[in-house]
């Protein structure tokens, strides 16, 4: 069959038992470069317009980002008029630095820096391919004519910027696949470059190290980080870059490790729009920065805009679980979830260290809202129905009801076969325990504290009135309603509770009795505890005497 997993070699580890990246942490962020525009467009079905191309880069000044890859103006006549736009209009900030890349080339080289002619300071990346596979099989060249290119690129850069002194140039120079490349050898011609450069004389140096193609796993890439960090030349004198791909779905992770093993720089594209299955995601590695209390240095707050700015640029849909920015990656449709949420944030203080099981930032920090976090589909439980109700209608219930309601919303879901929205929870609360059978609305009452007890009488909207006597007011009426059903009533669960606002009563009462051996439930919202409570009684013999009724009717 065509899969066969025996035409593929397992990954060649290299021997390092000395690693020191393990017993690391990342305690700052490291500089950021954005290559949205150069990497991430060169991957897009349709590469942006100008506009769109200003837009992105005006959102990546906007979020923070102080080196930003804008194109291979070299390559392409698009690239070069909008490096030429930014520097023409002088629309880049003081604080930020461009950058191109270039192959090795020497007409290539020139173009770049007459693409950069004017800038205030500009990083020029150089690269050319040293991995194995490319000198064999693209390039037909053994290492010493891979490493003559190198060395000859370096040496051009360095004669095209002495052209142009009124700009701070930086150095960039990747053995591209550096994956792919022996580690030993990629050292070789690292040095060989920053030979021409001589980052020890002052010249700023930045030395990429690619993942061009992800080959291993993580900790494999930090290996080979942590050889180079220890084996160049002058290596306080550079800065060490990773630019990392994601075929392996490990891009974030490899870059992570990268920086545990000495890297300084990360270059990678917002949401990690790139070539194949993409490129290292800035946000997402930020903001795991940001979750472990480091500043990321870029701002997310407003994570919408962000999002609406990139997909509008790319044209490429966000999925609803992608990491921090999806739709759904602070929903909770479980129900365990949602109760665990709700407890954590109803504990939860301002100013408490964020400690709320399942949501390991708080969303509002991104500009999401709560009412994102806990949605209600067949697999909920109570908590998340009692989390909408709380939330959007200050109606927070006993515990009791929270499982007999959620139990009728579950149902709801099912029968629908999707999600449940606020305003069907609401509307599911009415009609089983809120709405009141016709003639037993509570229109008044009336109480005397005597010698016997309390005196109570009520009058119905059907204008039946109750009196009873006895040591409390619901005991006094369930006397005197149960002398005219003929039943007993017996309350099971009673909760009354002071309502903050957000409606338009001040108090909520809950009771569930025993009627006949069935169990009749009410909620009531009135403007005291004993309107509520009153109400929430007559609403459950109301309904003990519909079901009597339609009973006789059937027989």
């Amino acid at each position: 069959m065509s899969f066969d997993h025996r035409k593929y070699r397992r990954f060649e580890v290299p021997n390092k038992p000395d690693r020191q990246w393990p017993n690391n942490r990342i305690d700052h962020a490291p500089r950021w470069c954005a290559v949205d525009l150069r990497d991430g467009n060169q991957a897009l079905v349709k590469p942006m317009s100008p506009a769109q191309k200003q837009r992105m880069f005006d959102l990546l000044i906007k979020v923070g980002a102080k080196e930003i890859e804008i194109g291979f103006p070299s390559a392409s006549q698009p690239d070069f008029d909008f490096c030429r736009k930014l520097i023409d209009e002088n629309r880049i900030p003081d604080d930020v630095t461009i950058q191109v890349l270039t192959q090795a080339r020497p007409e290539l080289i020139s173009r770049s820096f007459e693409a950069l002619k004017g800038a205030r300071r500009a990083i020029v990346h150089v690269y050319n391919s040293t991995s194995v596979v490319q000198r064999e099989q693209v390039f037909g060249l053994d290492k010493e004519g891979i490493r003559q290119i190198a060395i000859n690129g370096a040496q051009l850069v360095k004669e095209e910027a002495a052209k142009y002194p009124e700009t701070d140039w930086v150095f960039q120079y990747s053995p591209e696949s550096f994956t792919g490349t022996e580690t030993e050898y990629a050292i070789e011609v690292i040095d060989a470059v920053n030979a021409v450069w001589q980052p020890e004389q002052g010249q700023e140096v930045i030395i990429n190290l690619p993942a061009t193609v992800e080959m291993s796993s993580p900790n494999v890439f930090a290996d080979q980080v942590e050889r180079v960090c220890e084996g160049v030349k002058h290596r306080e004198h550079i800065t060490i870059c990773l630019h990392t791909h994601n075929d392996r779905g490990c891009a974030v992770a490899a870059a992570e490790l990268g920086v545990m093993a000495g890297a300084d720089r990360i270059e990678g594209t917002l949401m990690g729009n790139g070539e194949r299955t993409g490129n290292m995601d800035l946000i997402t590695m930020a903001m795991n920065l940001y979750s472990q209390g480091v500043d990321p240095k870029l701002n997310f707050e407003n994570m919408a805009e962000i999002r609406e700015v990139v997909e509008s640029c790319t044209d490429i849909a966000t999925h609803p679980r992608h990491p921090y920015v999806g739709e759904l990656v602070f929903t909770a449709f479980s129900g365990s979830h949602q109760d665990a949420i709700r407890k954590c944030l109803v504990k939860r203080k301002d100013g408490d260290v964020w400690n709320v099981a399942y949501l390991p930032i708080d969303p509002h920090d991104l500009g999401r809202r709560y009412e994102e976090v806990v949605r209600i589909n067949s697999q909920s439980g109570k908590g998340g129905v009692a989390h909408v109700l709380e939330r959007d209608y200050n109606i927070d219930l006993p515990r009791w009801l929270q499982q007999e309601f959620s139990r009728l919303v579950q149902k709801e879901a099912e029968d629908q076969g999707g999600e449940i929205d606020s305003l069907t929870i609401r509307r599911l609360f009415e009609e089983y325990y809120l709405a009141v059978p016709d003639g037993w609305q509570l229109q008044r009452y009336d109480l005397h504290r005597g010698d016997s007890g309390i005196s109570a009488t009520a009058t119905l909207s059907s204008g039946r009135e109750y009196r009873g006597v006895s040591k409390g007011v619901l005991e006094a009426i369930v006397q005197a309603v149960t002398a005219e059903l003929g039943q007993s009533i017996d309350i099971d669960e009673y909760n009354e509770f002071a309502v903050e606002g957000g409606t338009n009563a001040n108090a909520l009462a809950c009771i569930r009795a025993v009627i006949d051996g069935q169990n009749y439930s009410a909620a009531s919202l009135g403007e005291d505890t004993t309107s509520a409570m009153l109400q929430a009684l007559f609403s459950i013999a109301g309904r003990y005497s519909d079901v009597i009724t339609d009973n006789r009717k059937l027989a």
